[in-house]
C-alpha cells in the first residue's frame, strides 16, 4: 500500500489490442464467419477503449487531488512561518515592555526617575564598598566633581566605566541571576573603549613591577585608596561583535537571535528571552563607540552572555535543557553555564549587581496596539491553519480512495488484458 505522502508511480495500461487482420486471415470461404469475426473484434476494440478511458478518468482525478494536495501543503508550511515570525515579534515585544506589559497601572514619571536614580546610587554605593578596588577609584573620578580626584595623567579618559554600572534590567530577580552568573570579577570589571586605554591604565619598572606613581594605580594613590590586588579590564576594539541583524525598528537595538523552537514551532514553555537584549543600555552606550561602529550591546554584552537564555523558573529551564546551546538562568535562582554544567545550592546573594527598574518607554501605549494586533493577526492565523490542516486530511482521504479504485479496476481488468498484448504507458500521479 502506498503512502499518499510518498512518490507514487501508478501505471496505467492502456490496451493495445492486436487483432488478427483480414486481409492475412485464411478460412473456409463462409460470409457468416466473417461476420461472426468481426462481431468478435469490435467488441474486443469496444471493451478496450472503455478500459482506457476508464483508466485516463481515474488518473486525472488522482494527477489533480495530487496537485491539490500540494497545494494545501504548501499553504501550512507558509502559514506555519508566518506564526512562527509573529510569536518572536511579541515575545520581543514583551522582552521591550518587561513589567510594564504585565502590570495595569504605571509609575508617574517623577516616581519612576526616583526610583531609577535610588537603585543606580544603590550599585554605586555598593562598588564603592571595595575600597581598594579599581572599580571603586573609576566611580570614584566618574561620579564625583570635586576637581581634587581630578586625574592629572587622564590615565582613565578611555574608561566607559565598571561592568555594573553600564546596564540596567527590568526585574530584582534578574539582576540577582544576571549578577551571579557573571561574578563579581566581572560585575567590577573597567570597560575601555580602546586598547591604547587599556596600555594608559597600569605601567611598569625596569624589573617588571608595577608603578605605583602612574596610571590608575597613582591616581589611585592620590585618592588615598590604593589599589590592591589584581583586576579586569575588557577592551571593546578587541572583542568579535555580533554581526548578524537586529530587530526592526527596536530604539535599544537588541540582537535578531534564533530563538529555541519546539518541534510544533512554538519556543519552550516559560522561556522570556535572551539575557543579551533583556540589559538596557542608556542612549550614548547605544551609539557607535569602536571605530567599526559597534555599540556596547553588540560588543561588551554579547560576549558577556552569548546567547544565554531566560526563563521564568528552574523547572522550566530544566524542561528546555535541549536547547540550551550556550546556557539558561531562571528568575527563581536557577543557573545552567554555558559549559553545560548546572549549579546547585542557596544561591551566592551579591551586592554588586545591575540596577533594577522600570524603564520609561515614551511609545509604550503604540507598542502594546502593536502588540495586541500581532496577537490578534496570530489567532486569525492558527484559525486557517486548523482548516488548511482539516482539508489536506479530507483530500489525502480521497486521494487514497481513488488509488485504491484504480487499483481495484487494474485487479479486475488483469483477466482481459492476460487475453491480449498488452503496452503501458507508465504516468505519475504524484505531486512534483
Amino acid at each position: 500500500m502506498f503512502s499518499p505522502n510518498q512518490q507514487m508511480a501508478i501505471h496505467a495500461q492502456l490496451l493495445n489490442v492486436q487483432v488478427p487482420s483480414p486481409m492475412n486471415y485464411v478460412g473456409p470461404n463462409n460470409n457468416s464467419s466473417h461476420v461472426a469475426r468481426d462481431g468478435v473484434v469490435n467488441s474486443a476494440l469496444s471493451q478496450a477503449e472503455s478500459l482506457v478511458h476508464s483508466s485516463k478518468q481515474i488518473e486525472n482525478e488522482l494527477l489533480s487531488l495530487g496537485k491539490n494536495i500540494k497545494c494545501h501543503e504548501e499553504n501550512i508550511k507558509h502559514l506555519k512561518t508566518c506564526i512562527s515570525s509573529l510569536d518572536d515579534q511579541i515575545t520581543d515585544m514583551q522582552v521591550t515592555l518587561g513589567k510594564n506589559h504585565s502590570s495595569d497601572t504605571y509609575m508617574s514619571q517623577d516616581k519612576d526617575l526616583s526610583h531609577t536614580l535610588s537603585q543606580q546610587q544603590a550599585t554605586y554605593e555598593h562598588i564603592m564598598h571595595h575600597e581598594k578596588s579599581a572599580a571603586s577609584i573609576v566611580c570614584l573620578l566618574k561620579n564625583n566633581n570635586d576637581p581634587t580626584y581630578a586625574n592629572p595623567n587622564s590615565s582613565t579618559d578611555d574608561v566607559l566605566g565598571v561592568v555594573a554600572t553600564l546596564g540596567k534590567v527590568n526585574d530584582d530577580n534578574l539582576s540577582r541571576i544576571l549578577s551571579e552568573y557573571l561574578g563579581l570579577d566581572t560585575m567590577l570589571a573597567l570597560v575601555c573603549m580602546t586598547y591604547n586605554g587599556v596600555e594608559a591604565l597600569e605601567t611598569y619598572d625596569k624589573e617588571g613591577f608595577v608603578s605605583k606613581s602612574s596610571g590608575l594605580h597613582g591616581v589611585s594613590a592620590s585618592t588615598g585608596r590604593p589599589i590592591d590586588g589584581r583586576f579586569d579590564v575588557i577592551c571593546l576594539e578587541n572583542l568579535r561583535p555580533y554581526v548578524g541583524e537586529f530587530i526592526p525598528s527596536d530604539a535599544q537595538n537588541r540582537l535578531a537571535l534564533l530563538k529555541p523552537k519546539l518541534p510544533n514551532g512554538e519556543s519552550p514553555q516559560g522561556f522570556l528571552g535572551f539575557a543579551v537584549n533583556m540589559i538596557h543600555l542608556d542612549v550614548a552606550h547605544l551609539l557607535p563607540l569602536t571605530s567599526d561602529g559597534h555599540g556596547l550591546r553588540e560588543t561588551l554584552f554579547y560576549n558577556l552572555f552569548s546567547r544565554l537564555q531566560v526563563y521564568k523558573t528552574r523547572a522550566h529551564m530544566l524542561q528546555a535543557l535541549p536547547f540550551l546551546s550556550h546556557g539558561a538562568v531562571s528568575l527563581d535562582g536557577g543557573l545552567i553555564r554555558s559549559n553545560g554544567v548546572i549549579v546547585f545550592g542557596a544561591r551566592d546573594e551579591m551586592k554588586v549587581r545591575f540596577a533594577a527598574t522600570s524603564f520609561l518607554l515614551d511609545n509604550l501605549v503604540d507598542i502594546e496596539k502593536k502588540m495586541k494586533e500581532l496577537k490578534w493577526k496570530k489567532e486569525t492565523m492558527v484559525e486557517e491553519l486548523q482548516r488548511e490542516e482539516a482539508i489536506l486530511t479530507h483530500v489525502k482521504y480521497t486521494f487514497e480512495v481513488k488509488k485504491q479504485e484504480l487499483v481495484r479496476f487494474m485487479a479486475q481488468s488483469s483477466p482481459y488484458v492476460m487475453q491480449y498484448p498488452i503496452q503501458a504507458t507508465p504516468r505519475r500521479l504524484t505531486p512534483t
